[in-house]
């Protein structure tokens, strides 16, 4: 058979998963996932996505039914902090509260969609962090609303001998935050020297090295619950 040259597809060469940089996204659910080295911790996962990219196909929405499609846009894992949320105490002797830091995040995560009414009225409706994470993420007026993001990673080597990316999102700098409105323009600039944490052949460390826990932050607004 003779080769076609007109028959070759629009291949984009676009990864399926976003990397670390600046990034337009939104989130499509929110979940805690347990942090194996601290008994309790979590990391409150953001799964998040770009807007859609012409002649792209995406990771399947779902793997085991392929009818519910493609995702769109890229997509990727994103912690909302580099370090878990668990109860205890930071190196400079700051009390950290698990709950009642994943409660300022989301918090301050509505803030920033608009959607504070909404936050408020779900006051005294949950018992637990998972139950109150759940209807975060299921019933949030937040889908398919765009935020501009700085996104920071570390990189780790897959199980295909690939780099990826662990990603989180930075603190912030100033009067700038790791997130915020595409209007705003008040998302910190990523910057690779600060924000990629490049894979090194290294000795391995025992867990608590270099481990820290996740501190509240005002992150997208000048509030907090106190």
């Amino acid at each position: 058979m003779a080769l076609s040259t007109t028959d070759l597809g629009k291949g984009t060469g676009v990864p399926k998963t976003i990397t670390p940089g600046n990034q337009v996204l939104k989130i499509n659910s929110i979940h805690l996932e347990d942090f194996s080295f601290i008994e309790g911790a979590y990391h409150l996962m953001l799964n998040v996505e770009t807007p859609a990219i012409d002649d792209f196909e995406g990771f399947l929405i779902d793997k085991d039914d392929e009818s519910k499609g493609h995702y769109a846009g890229q997509i990727g894992r994103l912690k909302a902090s580099q370090y878990a949320f668990a109860d205890g105490e930071t190196k400079s002797g700051i009390k950290i509260q698990r709950d009642r830091s994943i409660m300022i995040f989301l918090k301050n995560l509505a803030h920033t969609y608009g959607i504070d009414e909404w936050f408020i009225a779900q006051d005294n409706k949950y018992d637990t962090i998972e139950e109150f994470v759940k209807n975060f993420s299921a019933n949030a007026p937040i889908k398919d609303t765009y935020l501009n993001w700085c996104v920071a990673g570390k990189e780790y080597m897959g199980k295909t001998g690939y780099t990826n990316y662990d990603l989180f999102l930075p603190k912030g700098e100033g009067n700038k935050y790791s997130y915020g409105t595409i209007e705003s323009g008040k998302v910190v600039e990523y910057n690779e020297t600060k924000h990629l944490k490049k894979l090194e052949v290294t000795e391995k460390k025992e867990f608590g090295e270099d481990a820290d826990l996740a501190i509240p932050s005002k992150n997208a607004a000048d509030f907090s619950l106190d």
